[in-house]
Order: C-alpha cells, then sequence, then structure tokens
C-alpha cells in the first residue's frame, strides 16, 4: 500500500483527536492470530455490509441510466480528476527499468503530500477533523510508492475510505448507486491510467490462477448490474463484439475488456478463472459466487489486508453489529460505538 502512512499532522489531524477521531494503524501482524480475529471484527462487518449495501443498490442498473448525483458525489469524482490530471505532472521515466516506472514513487509522495488539502476541499468545515483518520485510506488506494505496486488491497482501501465517509455523514444511503457507477467507476479509469502509465506490478497476484491481476470489486459489483438482464448471459464475455458494445454500461465486460488490452494469448489460458466463470448459468450465481470469493481471497488473505487500517471509524475490536448491508447505516459519535441511522 501506500509508502507513508500518512501526511504530516496538520491543524485538522490535531483538533481531529481533540473530537475523538485518530490516525488509523494497522493492527493485523499475525497471520494466525490477527488474521483469524479481523474476520469477526467490527471493521470487517462494517466494510462487509457496505460492499453487500453497493451491491444491492446497482441491481439491473446501468451505468448509463440517469441516476441523481449528490453535490459529495460530484465534489469526489472532481478529487479524481484532479488526481488523473496530475499523472501529465510526472511523466514516466523514460531510461529502461525493470519493475515498473519509478517516477510512481513521485506521483504518489506528490498525492500524499497533497492529501490533507484536498480533503480539506473536498469536506465541509465540520467534517474537517475527520481528515486525520480518512487520508491514510485515500492515500493508500492508488497503489504503493515504493514497490510500485497495485492491487486489490488498494481497491479495498478506498472502499474502506467511501465507507468512512458515509459514517460521518457526507455520504448518505441514497447516494450508493452512484458512489458504485459514477465514483467507482471514475476510479477504476484513474488506477487503470495509472497502472499503464506507470507500469505498476500486481501486488499479491495469484498469477494465472488468480481472477484478475488488480481489481476485484467490478466483478462483484459488475455481476450485480447483470443479475436479470434479458439476453446478456455471462458466456456472452467470449465475444469481442459485445465487450465492444457493452463495456461502457456494465462493470463486468469493461474489466474483461481491460484484460484483453494487457493480456496476450487465449483467454481461457491467462484469464481460467473468468474463463470458467463464464460457464455459469445466471448471473445471480455468478454474484453470490463473488461475494463468496470476495470474502475467501481477499479479506481472508494475510498478503492483502495487512496493510488495511483501523481506527475509530473501522474499529479493532469484535463486532456488535450484523453483517448486512442495512448495518452499515451509521453516523459516527466521536468516542461512542456508531450506531444505526
Amino acid at each position: 500500500m501506500s509508502s507513508t502512512t500518512a501526511s504530516t499532522p496538520s491543524a485538522s489531524s490535531t483538533s481531529g483527536e481533540e473530537q475523538g477521531f485518530q490516525l488509523p494503524v494497522k493492527r493485523i501482524k499475525d497471520e494466525a492470530k490477527d488474521l483469524s480475529f479481523f474476520q469477526t471484527s467490527e471493521a470487517y462487518a462494517r466494510i462487509m455490509s457496505y460492499i453487500q449495501a453497493l451491491n444491492n443498490s446497482v441491481l439491473n442498473k446501468k451505468v448509463s441510466d440517469p441516476l441523481p448525483s449528490s453535490e459529495s458525489i460530484k465534489k469526489i469524482v472532481a478529487l479524481l480528476d484532479t488526481l488523473d490530471n496530475w499523472i501529465e505532472l510526472v511523466p514516466p521515466k523514460a531510461d529502461p527499468q525493470r519493475f515498473g516506472n519509478l517516477a510512481f514513487r513521485d506521483y504518489i509522495h506528490m498525492f500524499e503530500d497533497k492529501a490533507s488539502s484536498l480533503l480539506e476541499e473536498l469536506l465541509p468545515a465540520d467534517l474537517h477533523p475527520a481528515i486525520v483518520e480518512i487520508s491514510p485510506y485515500l492515500t493508500q488506494s492508488m497503489g504503493h510508492g515504493t514497490r510500485i505496486d497495485y492491487g486489490s488491497g488498494h481497491e479495498l482501501s478506498f472502499v474502506a475510505w467511501l465507507c468512512c465517509l458515509e459514517m460521518i455523514g457526507f455520504l448518505h444511503g441514497r447516494d450508493h448507486p452512484a458512489v458504485v457507477l459514477r465514483v467507482f467507476v471514475r476510479y477504476l479509469e484513474l488506477v487503470r491510467k495509472l497502472q499503464r502509465t506507470y507500469q505498476l506490478e500486481p501486488a499479491g497476484s495469484h498469477g494465472v490462477w488468480g481472477l484478475d491481476d488488480y481489481q476485484f470489486l467490478p466483478y462483484l459489483w459488475g455481476s450485480a448490474q447483470l443479475r436479470d438482464h434479458a439476453f446478456l448471459k455471462p458466456m456472452a464475455i467470449m465475444k469481442p463484439i459485445n465487450l465492444e458494445d457493452y463495456s461502457s454500461d456494465y462493470l463486468y465486460f469493461r474489466a474483461i475488456q481491460s484484460i484483453h488490452q494487457t493480456k496476450r494469448g487465449p483467454f481461457h489460458e491467462h484469464s481460467p478463472v473468468l474463463f470458467e466463470i463464464s460457464g455459469v448459468q445466471l448471473w445471480s450465481k455468478v454474484n453470490s459466487g463473488m461475494i463468496k470469493m470476495y470474502k475467501a481471497e481477499v479479506l481472508n488473505k494475510f498478503p492483502v489486508v495487512q496493510h488495511l487500517l483501523f481506527g475509530s471509524l473501522l474499529p479493532w475490536r469484535p463486532s456488535d453489529l450484523p453483517e448486512t448491508p442495512e448495518a452499515v447505516a451509521l453516523t459516527f459519535v466521536p468516542g461512542a460505538t456508531p450506531r444505526p441511522i
């Protein structure tokens, strides 16, 4: 993940700590002990509940569908636009490099230095105390500056950041469809550009037997989009014309298209897991399978979650919340347990 845990504490971080927010820290250090505790933690329940709530919000919805976009959604998309524009300020280094382009370190350092300022522009003044806690999730969501890599753990950090934004009241349940189909779609465009521009290595990749070298959630939420589609079945991803026609509307098809743009050879050879999934008859089964796979291959894999951060919003304590989509409707009270609204 990010090469540093957080940017230099500012005035907002000092006041944030006074109000109950805290600089989040790593807790998953011992695979045998900490990983099993994480599965029962409140942080795990909140993250998984949030992912499932977003999943339910995009059932049978296309990216091009008209969606109510709140001012908060528009401001997050604008923040991602800014991060995209910064890529031009840090061009790749021209000299040959074996593992990733070293210019990515400069990009991440610039991002970390300016993250607090970006969040001060994003959030209203009364939410500035939360910046100390939520900033590290954002800075860890673009890739690791030292290792020059990106993987599903960075994607998880971005979702954790969005979850925190909802818990502090900047986002709301009514924003869920736009969080996936506006914000997350824009995030995918950005990180794919980072991957291409700086030749980022896959972080924690399972190689040919992994779902995807870089992403996971486009397949989970993307299969929800297609659940009851009249004619597009899972096998439809095998036809290039379908990828061309439907990638702009469906995250799943765009993810498959992205693989074809970065890998050579027969699909069944470089992506055997996705090829096998294409043989499933129903998108509903693909979707439920993706949720199970996410729990097993992302949230239960030490190399992925060892870098996840925990604080007052994603607490390292036993869960007192059910793992349901409704459980994520939380409001944060400093010093107290967040409660359902």
